[in-house]
């Protein structure tokens, strides 16, 4: 479990293809030592067990199945991700319960800068237009945002500048991908109403 409250990101110094999936090599300054393999990280929203620490470059596995429905498809070598570590016990919670585990993928219509503010919409498969609540919260590469205006299946976000500090959402252009994760309140109650 995470809260979508992003302070570190990694570059990407490697993606190898392996018999089940691919290994994903980062550099970052989050500090992590040893006794955290074994341990849920999530890397641009989705949630990777930490496998290695090889010369301070962490090392994740992704599987085919992970790869093909997040934006891991379209990274590359030098890529920046957002990470965060997960929740423990007595951690404040100052956005709202992100699992990492991506609901779908979203393309980026519009980008309108205001001074250091962006404004962005993004739009998803119709299929998942009844998750998007105006005021709802919503996970972006596992940055945790709210909606400001969701219409069927496009919505929009207001970014500030001090997410766009330290987070990856401050390099991502129009037509870009992002991993989207849809509130889990609004998922449950959604599953009720079926």
């Amino acid at each position: 479990m995470f809260t979508g409250i992003i302070k570190h990101t990694g570059k990407i110094s490697k993606i190898i293809k392996k018999r089940k999936g691919f290994e994903l090599h980062l550099d970052t300054k989050l500090k992590i030592s040893n006794k955290n393999i074994g341990t849920s990280i999530s890397i641009n929203g989705v949630c990777l067990t930490l496998e290695k620490i090889q010369r301070k470059k962490l090392i994740f596995f992704i599987s085919y199945k992970t790869f093909e429905i997040t934006n891991f498809k379209k990274i590359k070598t030098n890529d920046i991700v957002n990470i965060e570590k997960s929740l423990k016990f007595g951690d404040e919670i100052a956005g709202h319960f992100v699992q990492g585990h991506v609901d779908t993928i979203g393309k980026i219509t519009s980008i309108k800068k205001r001074e250091k503010t962006w404004t962005m919409d993004i739009i998803v498969d119709k299929k998942f237009s009844t998750l998007l609540v105006n005021k709802g919260s919503i996970a972006i590469n596992g940055v945790s945002l709210t909606i400001v205006k969701a219409i069927q299946n496009q919505f929009t976000l207001i970014i500030i500048p001090h997410t766009l500090k330290l987070t990856n959402i401050i390099a991502l252009k129009i037509k870009d991908i992002v991993n989207i994760e849809f509130d889990i309140v609004i998922k449950y109650l959604s599953k009720l109403k079926k």
